[in-house]
């Protein structure tokens, strides 16, 4: 049985982890204050965040960055559901598997930023056309790993199953996803992780609110402080994704942490 980790373990712990990002944002600050590089293109990390508590006091970083939050929950929502459902299909039947696998390996071959001018000649350049290019960029590591987790379900299992008498439906619903699951949300961790990029180009090209919006709207005006400020909070919107995608798949598949204790 492993047991928890006390406070202090737990600060430790999280102290060791943080070593290499402290060590860059020191270096950060250093490069510009010692003329290594120029100030004027690399902010310092105590500008950056001057400009962030001043977009987040005028409520402009709030409202850009729940706008690419809304993005991408819808985005990546769709994404899961249309990429859950075709995985299991294709990994479950053969046949299906045999007939769609050139076609979803060539779509998936097709960069979400290539095919983002063709989304827009067909749906504008509203929400609908940003939700898409969200969910065709993350729509293919979902699909693809849900598709191998299944295939890769060991067959002993379903083996004992059926001798057992248990019917397929039984065999799907309670053997076969459940064995699928960590493949299935490492799928959908990939999908998010894509999901942030795709929000960045979406937003940067037909859009007036976001962080990609803000990002290329303080570039523009040479406001550089406030470029990398959106910056790091498209990464913190990224490490938030991932965090809560983990905790969501830590509940879902608790069963492998009772397997091991």
């Amino acid at each position: 049985m492993i047991l928890p980790k006390t406070l202090p373990e737990k600060l430790y712990d999280l102290f060791i982890r943080s070593i290499g990002l402290i060590l860059f944002i020191i270096l950060w600050e250093a490069a510009p204050r010692l003329g290594l590089v120029k100030a004027t293109y690399l902010s310092p990390p105590t500008s950056v965040f001057r400009a962030l508590y001043l977009l987040a006091y005028r409520g402009e970083l709030a409202r850009h960055f729940f706008i690419s939050l809304q993005r991408v929950v819808v985005g990546l929502s769709v994404s899961v559901a249309v990429g859950v459902v075709l995985g299991l299909l294709t990994g479950y039947f053969k046949s299906l598997e045999r007939i769609t696998n050139l076609l979803f390996q060539s779509f998936r071959q097709m960069s979400a930023f290539a095919l983002f001018p063709v989304f827009i000649l067909l749906f504008g350049l509203g929400e609908l056309s940003k939700t898409i290019i969200i969910f065709w960029a993350s729509l293919w590591p979902v699909l693809l790993n849900t598709s191998s987790g299944v295939k890769n379900v060991d067959k002993v299992l379903i083996r004992s199953a059926k001798s057992m008498g248990a019917s397929k439906g039984y065999i799907f619903l309670q053997i076969i996803i459940p064995a699928a699951a960590p493949e299935i949300f490492t799928g959908i961790r990939l999908g998010g992780s894509y999901c942030v990029m795709a929000v960045v180009a979406a937003e940067m090209i037909g859009a007036s609110s976001g962080l990609g919006y803000l990002v290329m709207y303080s570039e523009e005006t040479f406001n550089i402080p406030e470029m990398y400020g959106g910056i790091v909070a498209l990464a913190v919107l990224g490490i938030g994704l991932n965090y809560v995608l983990h905790a969501v798949e830590k509940l879902f598949t608790s069963w492998k942490e009772d397997i091991h204790e």
